[in-house]
C-alpha cells in the first residue's frame, strides 16, 4: 500500500476566526501541491475587488452575510451557501456584516505521460 500524499489534518474553524479593524484576515489552514484552503474573516463593508484566478475554487460561507459576485451576477451570501467557480471567472466578495468563509482552491496537476 502506498503512503498518502498528504497528512491528515483537523481544525477547529471557530478557533481560527479573527477580525481586524483595518483589514481582512486570511489564514491558510491547509496547503498541498494540488489544494489550498484559506479562512477569510471580513468586518462589515470590507471587500475583495473583482479578480480572476487560474484554478477552480469554492467559497463556503460559515458566518455572517455578504455579497458574492460570480461573473456578472451578485448573490446574497449567508451561512450554508456554497459557490463553485471555474478557473478564469471574474469574482468578488463584499461583507454586509461580519463575514466568514472558507476558500478552497484546486490546482490541476498534469498527468505523467505513459511510456
Amino acid at each position: 500500500m502506498t503512503e498518502p500524499a498528504i497528512e491528515p489534518a483537523v481544525h477547529d474553524l471557530k478557533a481560527h476566526i479573527q477580525f481586524a479593524d483595518q483589514g481582512i484576515v486570511s489564514k491558510t489552514l491547509f496547503q498541498s501541491p494540488s489544494m489550498k484552503i484559506v479562512l477569510f474573516c471580513f468586518e462589515p463593508g470590507q471587500a475583495l475587488s473583482e479578480h480572476t484566478a487560474p484554478f477552480e475554487a469554492a467559497i463556503q460561507v460559515l458566518e455572517g452575510k455578504g455579497t458574492v459576485r460570480l461573473g456578472e451576477e451578485d448573490y446574497e451570501a449567508a451561512p450554508g451557501a456554497l459557490y463553485i467557480m471555474p478557473a478564469g471567472l471574474n469574482h468578488a466578495v463584499k461583507a454586509k456584516e461580519r463575514f466568514v468563509f472558507l476558500l478552497t482552491m484546486i490546482r490541476q496537476q498534469k498527468l505523467a505521460k505513459l511510456k
